[in-house]
């Protein structure tokens, strides 16, 4: 199995296919490689396509010190997959999870994302949420590690923001369902107290997402509650960002709409390389209503 080696020598799982231009794409909490197969088949015939679990996500390692799983952590890993392969700087496609990771390797590494396209993001952001959101992270944590994966993953593939999923297409559903249950119950107690409760609020970073230089196209769905404000904070905050919203979409958008979701970053991705992308005239965000 391919791996590449991280900086603190945790191996991650990766998997490539297509030639060109790269695409990483970074995968969400309750998923790994397999979650962008339908964007992989679709960009393969243009692009570099790779995918990599995280780590706590086998075949990746799963390190047992609480320490190895963090938002910094995290962020690093998709600079260490780079590395390992070889590669200058890529495109990063990131949901959830992955788009918390692909926004903070953005901020630390400009240069090295051609663009950013940062689907599903905003959990935990809200301030008057963020307490919520700790306390659910851990009961959660909890339920994977006395539950074990194959039952805990029942409850978390009915999220609020996932039924959405499951009424649209039953059958993917499933096998999403059935994919995560495949998970580590370690790695993703840790993964959620390390990584998803400690990370710092979207609206601590409105410094540093203003410095955001690379194209970035935001994505959410519109039945994906916890992420629609944050989506409008990032397409106010970040110079160069569009925002698109999926209509009676969740939140594992590119599972739920994966033609409408390949077309939009397709498109995207095409102005980019084409650098036709706008960077936001600052006369449009002057305040005013009517006129100067």
């Amino acid at each position: 199995m391919p791996h590449v080696t991280a900086d603190d020598r945790v191996k991650l799982y990766y998997e490539e296919s297509g030639r060109g231009v790269p695409i990483l794409f970074v995968h969400e909490f309750a998923g790994d490689c397999r979650s962008w197969a339908a964007q992989v088949r679709h960009f393969s015939s243009t692009h570099r396509c790779i995918t990599f679990n995280a780590r706590g996500y086998p075949p990746s390692d799963v390190p047992s010190d609480p320490a190895a799983y963090s938002q910094e952590r995290a962020r690093n890993d998709i600079r260490d997959v780079l590395d390992g392969l070889g590669i200058k700087n890529a495109h990063i496609v990131g949901l959830s999870m992955g788009a918390f990771a692909a926004l903070h390797f953005g901020i630390a590494w400009p240069a090295r994302a051609r663009s950013l396209v940062i689907a599903g993001c905003g959990y935990g952001a809200a301030p008057d949420a963020r307490a919520q959101f700790v306390s659910e992270a851990e009961a959660a944590a909890n339920q994977f590690e006395e539950l074990g994966m194959a039952k805990a993953a029942q409850g978390y593939a009915l999220g609020p923001s996932r039924v959405q999923f499951q009424n649209r297409n039953p059958q993917a559903w499933q096998l999403f369902r059935d994919q995560l249950s495949e998970h580590s119950a370690t790695g993703a107690a840790l993964t959620m107290r390390g990584v998803q409760a400690r990370r710092p609020s979207l609206y601590q970073l409105t410094d540093a997402l203003r410095e955001i230089a690379s194209p970035t196209l935001v994505m959410t769905g519109d039945e994906d509650w916890p992420c629609l404000e944050p989506a409008l904070l990032l397409k106010r905050t970040i110079p160069a960002a569009a925002l698109l919203v999926l209509p009676n979409t969740g939140h594992t958008i590119n599972l739920e709409e994966p033609d409408a979701f390949n077309a939009h970053v397709a498109s995207f991705l095409d102005q980019v390389e084409s650098n036709a992308w706008p960077v936001r005239d600052p006369r449009a965000m002057t305040g005013a209503i009517l006129s100067r």
